[in-house]
């Protein structure tokens, strides 16, 4: 993979690049019982992200295996599994799709995409900051990034939710995604 510069960045060559899954992680957090905050990721998915002759041509793709989701307590995940939730037998992926990079400032781009969990589609914003071009110590260049957005879980169907005798309610609606990645050339 060559470089090139744009606005004083150092950034890959136009092409498409696959996201390095062993060093990619994809998270989430929601609020629990109106008090904490409970963290969770995705194992397994797939994706690529194909750089434009400038970066604001650029798009990407990414489908997450809905199964498999972890938050460290297993009676938690087989939930979130279920059909209160993501309902992994019938909706198997999750999957994203941009539309358009509507803007940035340095480092720092605003990518609007389509998310679909549920066979439910609605448009989200990403924050994306770009993270610059590196060596790894087998000779290949890869480039790192970091995604954060913020979604409305109801809005894609996933309404479960139990009343607190305190007020409030057990699992909050809205949902942190955070993402930190790398992608390397496409073989």
């Amino acid at each position: 993979m060559s470089t090139r510069t744009w606005e004083s960045l150092t950034i890959p060559a136009a092409g498409t690049y696959n996201i390095d899954a062993a060093h990619t992680h994809i998270g989430f957090v929601a609020k629990h019982m109106m008090v904490t905050k409970v963290r969770g990721n995705f194992g397994k998915f797939s994706g690529s992200i194909t750089v434009g002759e400038t970066p604001l041509e650029s798009s990407a793709e990414l489908t997450i295996d809905a199964a498999s989701i972890e938050t460290g307590m297993i009676d938690r995940d087989n939930h979130l599994r279920s059909d209160d939730f993501l309902s992994v037998e019938k909706f198997p992926a999750i999957t994203f799709r941009s539309t358009r990079v509507v803007g940035h400032s340095g480092s720092d781009f605003t990518v609007l995409g389509d998310l679909t969990i549920r066979e439910v589609t609605k448009q989200v914003e990403l924050k994306v900051e770009y993270g610059g071009v590196g060596n790894n110590p087998w000779g290949v260049q890869v480039w790192g990034f970091s995604i954060t957005t913020e979604i409305d879980r109801e809005a894609f169907g996933l309404t479960w939710n139990q009343a607190l005798e305190t007020g409030g309610v057990l699992v909050g609606k809205k949902i942190k995604i955070e993402i930190e990645g790398e992608a390397n050339p496409a073989a």
